[in-house]
């Protein structure tokens, strides 16, 4: 690996230096290659970091903060290799190596979705629509990807911001292809947000003015800009007591509506975005403190502590950072990270060619040594709300009596559980039957139809209220990975009555599937509120 010998104190005068100089127009800011590449390898390294920081604690503390003991050594750095936080975006790389930036998203989505690594809720809903031909931005919204506004883009989108130095609206236009692949509203707000931020961070080092500019790239009126007020506001209120502000934080914003709905599991872009947040200003700069207090404010804790953890390396450059942190990022350097063809050195050249290409792109100039950035004033993107106002109402397992209506042969499905050493009994219904039917009734204006992704299923054809709306296939076997309770089939902004969705087996499959089966689990009932958080007050606002 290349050594970075700039420390951070040196690259400051510098870029001090260069901001106030006779020749510096207003709208530009001129950076030295060298102290570039620094910040954004500070940004690869601290991505790495903070999740392999936060990785044994993840989902450990839902609906509360984290107590137990953090164990970690700069070595588990390591174990980025095969996190998500990394990989996904790694792959999107890949896409503009093969295709160009400006390759349709469609490109992006094909290489994220036949990757052979595993993936979760927004991402794996946006590679099972690829297979069934369902492409941007159709893939990520609310019609076709119930986990819209989960963290999925939030965790992926750094790579967009460290390539855009000073230049927010380039973020944002790369950040709308990219992050409608699998998200929508708040979920793509989240990794226009952290863009943002990166973006500042390459000429700012104040966290707080960092954090306010970052806000002027989402719509004011959305819940995702609400929430990261509420932080700055609960910092100002407690400014030496983290858990105060997250019990009052957790208290207006922590109940689950969506995906995970009726648990305390929340995967919310926007909560897990405050609680990046959170960790930023209470951690006042400091590596260890920030990793720990947004650990220790539950939910996603390695995906939030790894972008905090990558701000903080673009402000403070690979050099800033703890030596015994860039020895252990050091020792890893050439390892390529899982199914890509991207080490942390690979990573940190790339992104500073497309960060230079991307300037020139946009009226900079760009020298061997030094880069000059025509600087762009952030615009709020659009305001898009996947899911207005639907809350949770109930969950209505298969085998209860309320609402489920069979027609054939559909038998219960279990298995054997490896893991838990147990037999699981009445998992699901099945069948694989041509013209067998099951129909559930509901009152609310939406519902979630929950079933097995299997490597046997077959096809069906969805009624609402007697009309035929689309059919679905419940194949997956990709990258080694079957999905049990998944959405399979879900409709919102109903009318507020009575309602009956119904699945009517096809008997049908896709050449690869082994089987036409059709799996069922639950219905997730949901309504619609008048008001969600519009009258909330904070104990010190009452």
């Amino acid at each position: 690996m290349k050594k970075y010998t700039l420390n951070l104190i040196f690259a400051s005068v510098i870029l001090s230096l260069l901001s106030c100089g006779n020749n510096q127009s207003a709208d530009t800011r001129t950076i030295p290659v060298e102290i570039l590449k620094d910040k954004i390898a500070g940004g690869w390294a601290g991505k790495m970091i903070g999740v392999t920081y936060g990785a044994p604690t993840e989902f450990h503390a839902l609906g509360k903060t984290f107590e137990d003991p953090i164990k970690w050594v700069p070595a588990d750095v390591r174990g980025s290799m095969w996190q998500d936080d990394v990989y996904v975006q790694l792959t999107f790389l890949m896409a503009m190596d093969q295709y160009g930036i400006d390759a349709p998203a469609k490109k992006f989505q094909e290489l994220f979705a036949k990757a052979g690594y595993q993936l979760w809720h927004a991402n794996v809903q946006a590679r099972k629509n690829y297979y069934d031909s369902i492409f941007p931005p159709q893939s990520g919204s609310p019609e076709y990807n119930l986990h819209a506004d989960d963290i999925d883009f939030q965790i992926e989108a750094d790579y967009i911001g460290f390539m855009c130095p000073g230049m927010p609206q380039t973020a944002n236009k790369i950040a709308d292809k990219i992050g409608h692949i699998m998200n929508y509203g708040d979920g793509v707000y989240g990794g226009i947000f952290l863009g943002a931020m990166y973006s500042a961070a390459y000429f700012d080092n104040d966290i707080s003015r960092i954090i306010n500019q970052a806000l002027l790239s989402i719509p004011a009126e959305s819940d995702y800009a609400k929430i990261v007020k509420d932080v700055i506001l609960l910092h100002k209120q407690y400014p030496n007591d983290w858990r105060a502000a997250w019990n009052e934080l957790n208290s207006k914003w922590g109940k689950v509506q969506i995906c995970g709905a009726g648990t305390t599991f929340n995967i919310d872009a926007k909560l897990n975005g405050s609680f990046v947040v959170m960790g930023l200003l209470y951690g006042e700069g400091d590596p260890a403190k920030t990793m720990e207090i947004t650990v220790r404010c539950g939910e996603d804790s390695d995906c939030n502590p790894s972008n905090a953890m990558a701000l903080l390396g673009v402000i403070k450059g690979f050099s800033g950072l703890p030596v015994e942190y860039q020895n252990a990022v050091k020792a890893m350097g050439d390892s390529l990270f899982v199914n890509t063809t991207y080490s942390f050195n690979k990573a940190v050249d790339k992104t500073l060619q497309y960060a230079q290409k991307l300037a020139v792109e946009n009226g900079g100039e760009s020298t061997a040594s030094e880069l000059k950035i025509k600087v762009q004033q952030p615009q709020a993107f659009p305001l898009e709300v996947a899911f207005p106002k639907l809350v949770f109402d109930k969950k209505v397992n298969v085998f209860a009596d309320q609402g489920w209506i069979m027609k054939g042969k559909w038998n219960s499905y279990g298995y054997f559980n490896q893991w838990a050493k147990r037999e699981i009994k009445d998992q699901a219904r099945v069948s694989g039957t041509k013209g067998d039917e099951i129909s559930f009734s509901f009152d609310g204006t939406g519902v979630s139809i929950s079933g097995n992704w299997f490597k046997d299923g077959g096809k069906a054809d969805v009624y609402v209220d007697g009309q035929l709306k689309r059919t679905i296939d419940c194949f997956f076997n990709f990258a080694k990975q079957q999905h049990e309770n998944m959405d399979i089939y879900h409709v919102t902004n109903l009318p507020n009555r009575k309602h009956t969705v119904r699945l009517v087996v096809k008997g049908e499959k896709r050449p690869e599937s082994e089987g036409t089966n059709v799996y069922v689990t639950e219905a997730v009932v949901f309504k619609t509120a008048d008001k969600i958080n519009e009258n909330y007050k904070f104990s010190f606002q009452k």
